[in-house]
């Protein structure tokens, strides 16, 4: 703890500067991905090699890849860019196939419904098809966050300054506070993006805690209201009818 109150200065700037790393390889990583994943999903021919390449890019070590990024693109090995962009490529290569399964968990026969009252294919796909994946792709953006944060202390090892710096230097100097800190700080980072990540998912989908929410199904409205939900409507007993005076009709009891 002393060595943290006297080094807070420095192990601020360090997150600060993983936060810099860390988020811009995230957005490019959903950017990236999501168009791919889709254009999986509807062309089934190209979609097989394209997540073949994606299996094969996050199979590549990290190290590398780092060596051999700044050679292709023409960055410094120890540039911010050229972290990015290998971020960003095991970012990809990870949520690809999620972002493919995601399209694939939509029901078809909504696709079939909103075609039929003339959606055109764009706003099939920013009204229909997103909405309903993001469910599935919040949970692969979860995981692309978490390993993100991670796979940025590996800059360390090429003098990339993170977080990964207090575990490097710990190292070299035998400081096991510095070490400690290193790696709770960069746990804590990635437990609050998961958090944050999860949070915006639940805001973009409020019709996924509507489902939750306790109601009732009433015959007139086929609305559901406080009181009973949706789990306990299913397993309601069935109806019985009950017979008029007339003996010709029935009605149904509540």
């Amino acid at each position: 703890m002393n060595w943290l109150l006297e080094n807070s200065d420095w192990v601020a700037e360090l997150l600060l500067q993983h936060l810099l790393l860390s988020l811009p390889a995230i957005l490019v990583s959903v950017l990236v991905a999501v168009p791919i994943g889709r254009l999986a999903f509807r062309l089934p021919r190209v979609g097989g090699p394209l997540l073949s390449v994606a299996t094969i890019a996050y199979a590549i070590p990290a190290l590398p890849l780092l060596i051999i990024i700044p050679a292709l693109i023409g960055t410094s090995l120890r540039s911010w860019q050229t972290m990015v962009v290998a971020l960003s490529v095991y970012g990809v290569a990870l949520l690809v196939r999620t972002a493919c399964d995601a399209f694939s968990s939509v029901d078809p026969q909504l696709r079939d419904a909103a075609q039929a009252v003339g959606f055109s294919r764009r706003g099939l796909f920013w009204r229909v098809d997103l909405p309903l994946a993001v469910p599935v792709l919040v949970s692969g953006v979860r995981v692309v966050t978490v390993s993100t944060i991670s796979l940025v202390t590996l800059g360390a090892l090429i003098g990339v300054p993170s977080l990964g710096t207090l575990l490097t230097d710990g190292f070299q100097r035998g400081i096991a506070a510095e070490v400690w800190t290193g790696v709770i700080a960069t746990a804590l980072l990635a437990l609050l993006l998961d958090a944050l990540v999860l949070l915006l998912g639940r805001a973009l989908t409020p019709w996924s805690r509507g489902a939750a929410r306790r109601g009732s199904l009433t015959p007139a409205s086929g609305r559901l209201e406080e009181g009973e939900d949706v789990e306990s409507i299913d397993a309601a007993e069935p109806a019985e009818p009950r017979g008029t005076s007339g003996g010709a009709e029935s009605a149904v009891t509540p």
